[in-house]
C-alpha cells in the first residue's frame, strides 16, 4: 500500500495556516499538480471539492475530494472520491511556540493490476505530493 508522510514547521500562527490549507481554492498556490479546483458543495465534514490534477502526460485527471473530518485549527481529512487512485490523507496542525507544525500524510490502496502497474507511480505521486508542504512554508513565510 503506497503511502507518505511529511511535517514542517511554519513561522506563522496555527489559524492563519489552518485557514489557508482549509480553502481548497488555494491549492493552485502550492500544489503544482493542481490544474483546476473548485469547492462543488458543503462545509466542513462533507465539503466536496472537484479537482483536476496533472496526470500522464501532463493530461488532466480527476482527483475529486470530500472533506471527512474537519476539526478547526487541529485536523483536516480527505478521501479521493474520483480518478483511478482514490487516496486518503490527512492534515494535522500543532502549536509549536509561536510556530505552526503541519503533518500531511497520504495512504492508498492498491489491489490487483493496479499494483504491478500503478504502483511505482503512485508512489512518487504522494511523495511529490507530500513535499508541497515546503512549499506551502515558503509562501506563507514570504
Amino acid at each position: 500500500m503506497p503511502s507518505a508522510q511529511h511535517s514542517v514547521t511554519i513561522k506563522r500562527p496555527i489559524d492563519e495556516v489552518f485557514a489557508f490549507v482549509a480553502d481548497g481554492g488555494n491549492a493552485r498556490q502550492w500544489r503544482p499538480g493542481v490544474v483546476d479546483i473548485q469547492h462543488a458543495s458543503g462545509i466542513g465534514v462533507g465539503a466536496v471539492y472537484r479537482q483536476g490534477v496533472k496526470g500522464p502526460g501532463g493530461r488532466r485527471i480527476a482527483a475529486d475530494f470530500e472533506i471527512t473530518a474537519f476539526q478547526p485549527n487541529e485536523r483536516i481529512a480527505f478521501r479521493a472520491i474520483a480518478g483511478p487512485v482514490r487516496p486518503n490523507g490527512e492534515y494535522r496542525f500543532a502549536l509549536d511556540g509561536d510556530q505552526t507544525t503541519v503533518t500531511f500524510w497520504l495512504e492508498a490502496t492498491l489491489t490487483g493490476w493496479k499494483s504491478l502497474l500503478m504502483g511505482r507511480a503512485v508512489q512518487a505521486t504522494m511523495d511529490s505530493e507530500v513535499r508541497n508542504l515546503d512549499t506551502l512554508k515558503r509562501i506563507l513565510e514570504s
